[in-house]
């Protein structure tokens, strides 16, 4: 399958060249896309095909991957919650190195690079050593999670707001600690979560949520591996949210979408849901 994708590219693209950069070499920030390959932009694949080195997150798949140019160089440089990580400074300093060799670097992120992907410290390393640097945008994960269950994030009857927010928190002590957000602000019944790496503190987000004013009736999708064949969803309210998770073994990669938008999810009857599952209790 992804040959025929490479394949139905290249003739659009018409085989991008490889054209000679400057002796310090070349950084493009590439967003990967939430996981589908056939959501990549084309900019992105253009990327992928110049590059020399492409260094790789974990959340991006090989459908991804074997888009790259066959003989660019693929290092993993992926993050694990509670799991051997690769050190963000370990990262920018192997692409600036790379970089300064007179290579074209690809540093390709699941994603958005600039969505809770670390993208501006990577542009600051960039420039922080002289190199050039390009960012290319890719779907992020609450926009390809959205079209896949056909939920309108915004909508004129239900959420005039869209709040990306993250459920980790660095300086509290990381993963399981309590995020520190605005709660009163996303307890705006009119305002549609979306909520990345919020799986470890899921319980903290629906108990602040609730205490802030939010209805614990608020339609509720979780969201596994958006986009790609083995795509999981959950349906809840605010105030199951936790236990259903707990009982549905979602570790991740998830998201939290959370809003009365989120009622229309490929046509799921949440009443019906909210009766079912409390006849389990």
């Amino acid at each position: 399958m992804f040959e025929r994708i490479r394949h139905a590219i290249e003739k659009v693209v018409r085989h991008p060249r490889r054209e000679t950069i400057a002796s310090r070499g070349l950084i493009q920030l590439v967003g990967a896309g939430p996981g589908d390959p056939e959501l990549l932009t084309i900019k992105a694949f253009k990327a992928l095909q110049r590059a020399d080195v492409v260094l790789h997150d974990r959340l991006v798949g090989e459908g991804v991957l074997s888009l790259a140019r066959r003989g660019a160089e693929r290092i993993y440089v992926g993050k694990i919650g509670r799991g051997e990580s690769t050190p963000q400074q370990a990262i920018e300093a192997r692409m600036v190195a790379e970089a300064l060799k007179g290579k074209r670097v690809v540093r390709l992120k699941g994603g958005d690079p600039f969505v809770f992907g670390r993208g501006g410290e990577e542009l600051e390393a960039a420039r922080a050593a002289g190199i050039p640097v390009e960012v290319i945008p890719g779907v992020s994960a609450a926009l390809g999670a959205a079209a896949a269950l056909q939920i309108p994030l915004t909508h004129r009857d239900h959420a005039q707001t869209l709040i990306f927010a993250t459920g980790h928190c660095k300086e509290a002590g990381g993963l399981g600690a309590e995020p520190n957000l605005d709660w009163s602000t996303m307890a705006d019944p009119r305002a549609t979560l979306a909520i990345y790496m919020g799986i470890a503190t899921a319980g903290i987000i629906a108990e602040r949520l609730q205490a802030a004013g939010r209805d614990p009736a608020t339609p509720v999708a979780i969201v596994e591996n958006a986009t790609l064949p083995n795509q999981r969803v959950v349906r809840t309210r605010l105030e199951r949210m936790a236990n259903d998770l707990t009982r549905s073994g979602i570790a991740g990669p998830a998201l939290l979408l959370i809003g009365e938008a989120i009622e229309s999810a490929d046509g799921a009857d949440f009443a019906a849901y909210a009766a079912a599952t409390e006849k389990l209790d």
